[in-house]
């Protein structure tokens, strides 16, 4: 396990992904092909990869799941550090983040809370809680109903050492650039919305310095590219991706509900990788949209 502030330094050196959870078709978590995918993406140079994420269903795994997940991934990455999902209410947190501890991971990734909003305070002492537990590098998913403040971040940077990320899903610029600029290098800051590449100049722009891509799980080169044509400040080239594969993906993710994840799931399937269907409360992709998604993953030269 790498110490956090480590993996703080390896989380800001480039592009992040989320790997999807591969399920049999009684929708047990399926290892050999789950360790297969990630062996595969491992090859790509992500800095980092998200056991049992968002993308990877953390929200349809029971908690007792997600140790072994951890393992797998391990297992499968290499010198690749793994991050695990956590998250629901703050009991079932704080034993979420020792039993991934305990199972190897390099760090967690504290998802909104359960169901509920909660006060600046509540937050506070929630995250506290998970950091406070473990050892292992923290870092805090700002989005839906759990919206930090910078005075409450501040609050918490300051007592908790292992504290070393904020990830942004709100979309509120104005909101992380005020963090940003308060915090400083504090933090590590990465970018969280759905379909990332689409707000990944303005987030730059924000201060933050990476940010974590899912479609990196079915077209790594595609991915890739984008995020160093970002860097480089090529603005013709990711207008170009934008245009060419981003948007009409977004066309067809936005098709139904849940496909922010299902469509990445058929993605990795049509990549060759048994990833297996979704579990509910999600559903697949039709047939049709499978193949609009073939379609335009073959239209990408080098994908």
């Amino acid at each position: 396990m790498m110490e956090p502030n480590d993996l703080k330094l390896a989380l800001g050196s480039g592009l992040l992904s989320f790997p999807v959870t591969a399920f049999n078709d009684q929708g047990a978590f399926n290892e050999a092909p789950y360790r297969k995918h990630i062996e595969w993406l491992s090859q790509f140079g992500a800095a980092a990869l998200f056991a049992g994420g968002g993308t990877g269903e953390f929200f349809s795994l029971a908690p007792d799941e997600l140790p072994g997940v951890v393992r797998a991934a391990k297992a499968a990455a290499g010198e690749t550090p793994i991050i695990s999902g956590c998250g629901y209410g703050t009991r079932i947190a704080v034993d979420i983040a020792k039993s991934v501890e305990d199972a190897g991971a390099d760090g967690v990734l504290l998802l909104p809370q359960y169901l509920i909003e909660a006060s600046q305070e509540g937050l506070y002492r929630h995250v506290k809680s998970v950091c406070e537990a473990v050892s292992i590098g923290v870092i805090v998913y700002n989005r839906d109903n759990c919206i930090i403040h910078p005075s409450t971040l501040q609050r918490l940077c300051a007592e908790c050492p292992n504290l070393i990320g904020f990830k942004d899903g709100s979309g509120d610029i104005g909101l992380v650039r005020q963090i940003t600029a308060t915090m400083a290098d504090r933090l590590v800051y990465l970018g969280g919305m759905p379909t990332a590449e689409l707000f990944a100049e303005a987030y730059l722009g924000a201060g933050f310095s990476t940010y974590s891509s899912a479609v990196f799980n079915f077209a790594p080169k595609l991915a890739i590219d984008f995020y160093q044509a970002l860097h480089n400040n090529d603005h013709a080239h990711t207008e170009a991706c934008l245009k060419d594969f981003f948007y009409p993906f977004m066309a067809i993710r936005d098709r139904n509900k849940g496909y922010a994840v299902s469509a990445i799931k058929a993605g990795v399937r049509l990549a060759g990788f048994d990833a297996g269907p979704v579990r509910p409360p999600l559903t697949d992709l039709t047939i049709d949209e499978c193949a609009m998604l073939r379609d335009l993953i073959e239209s990408q030269p080098g994908a």
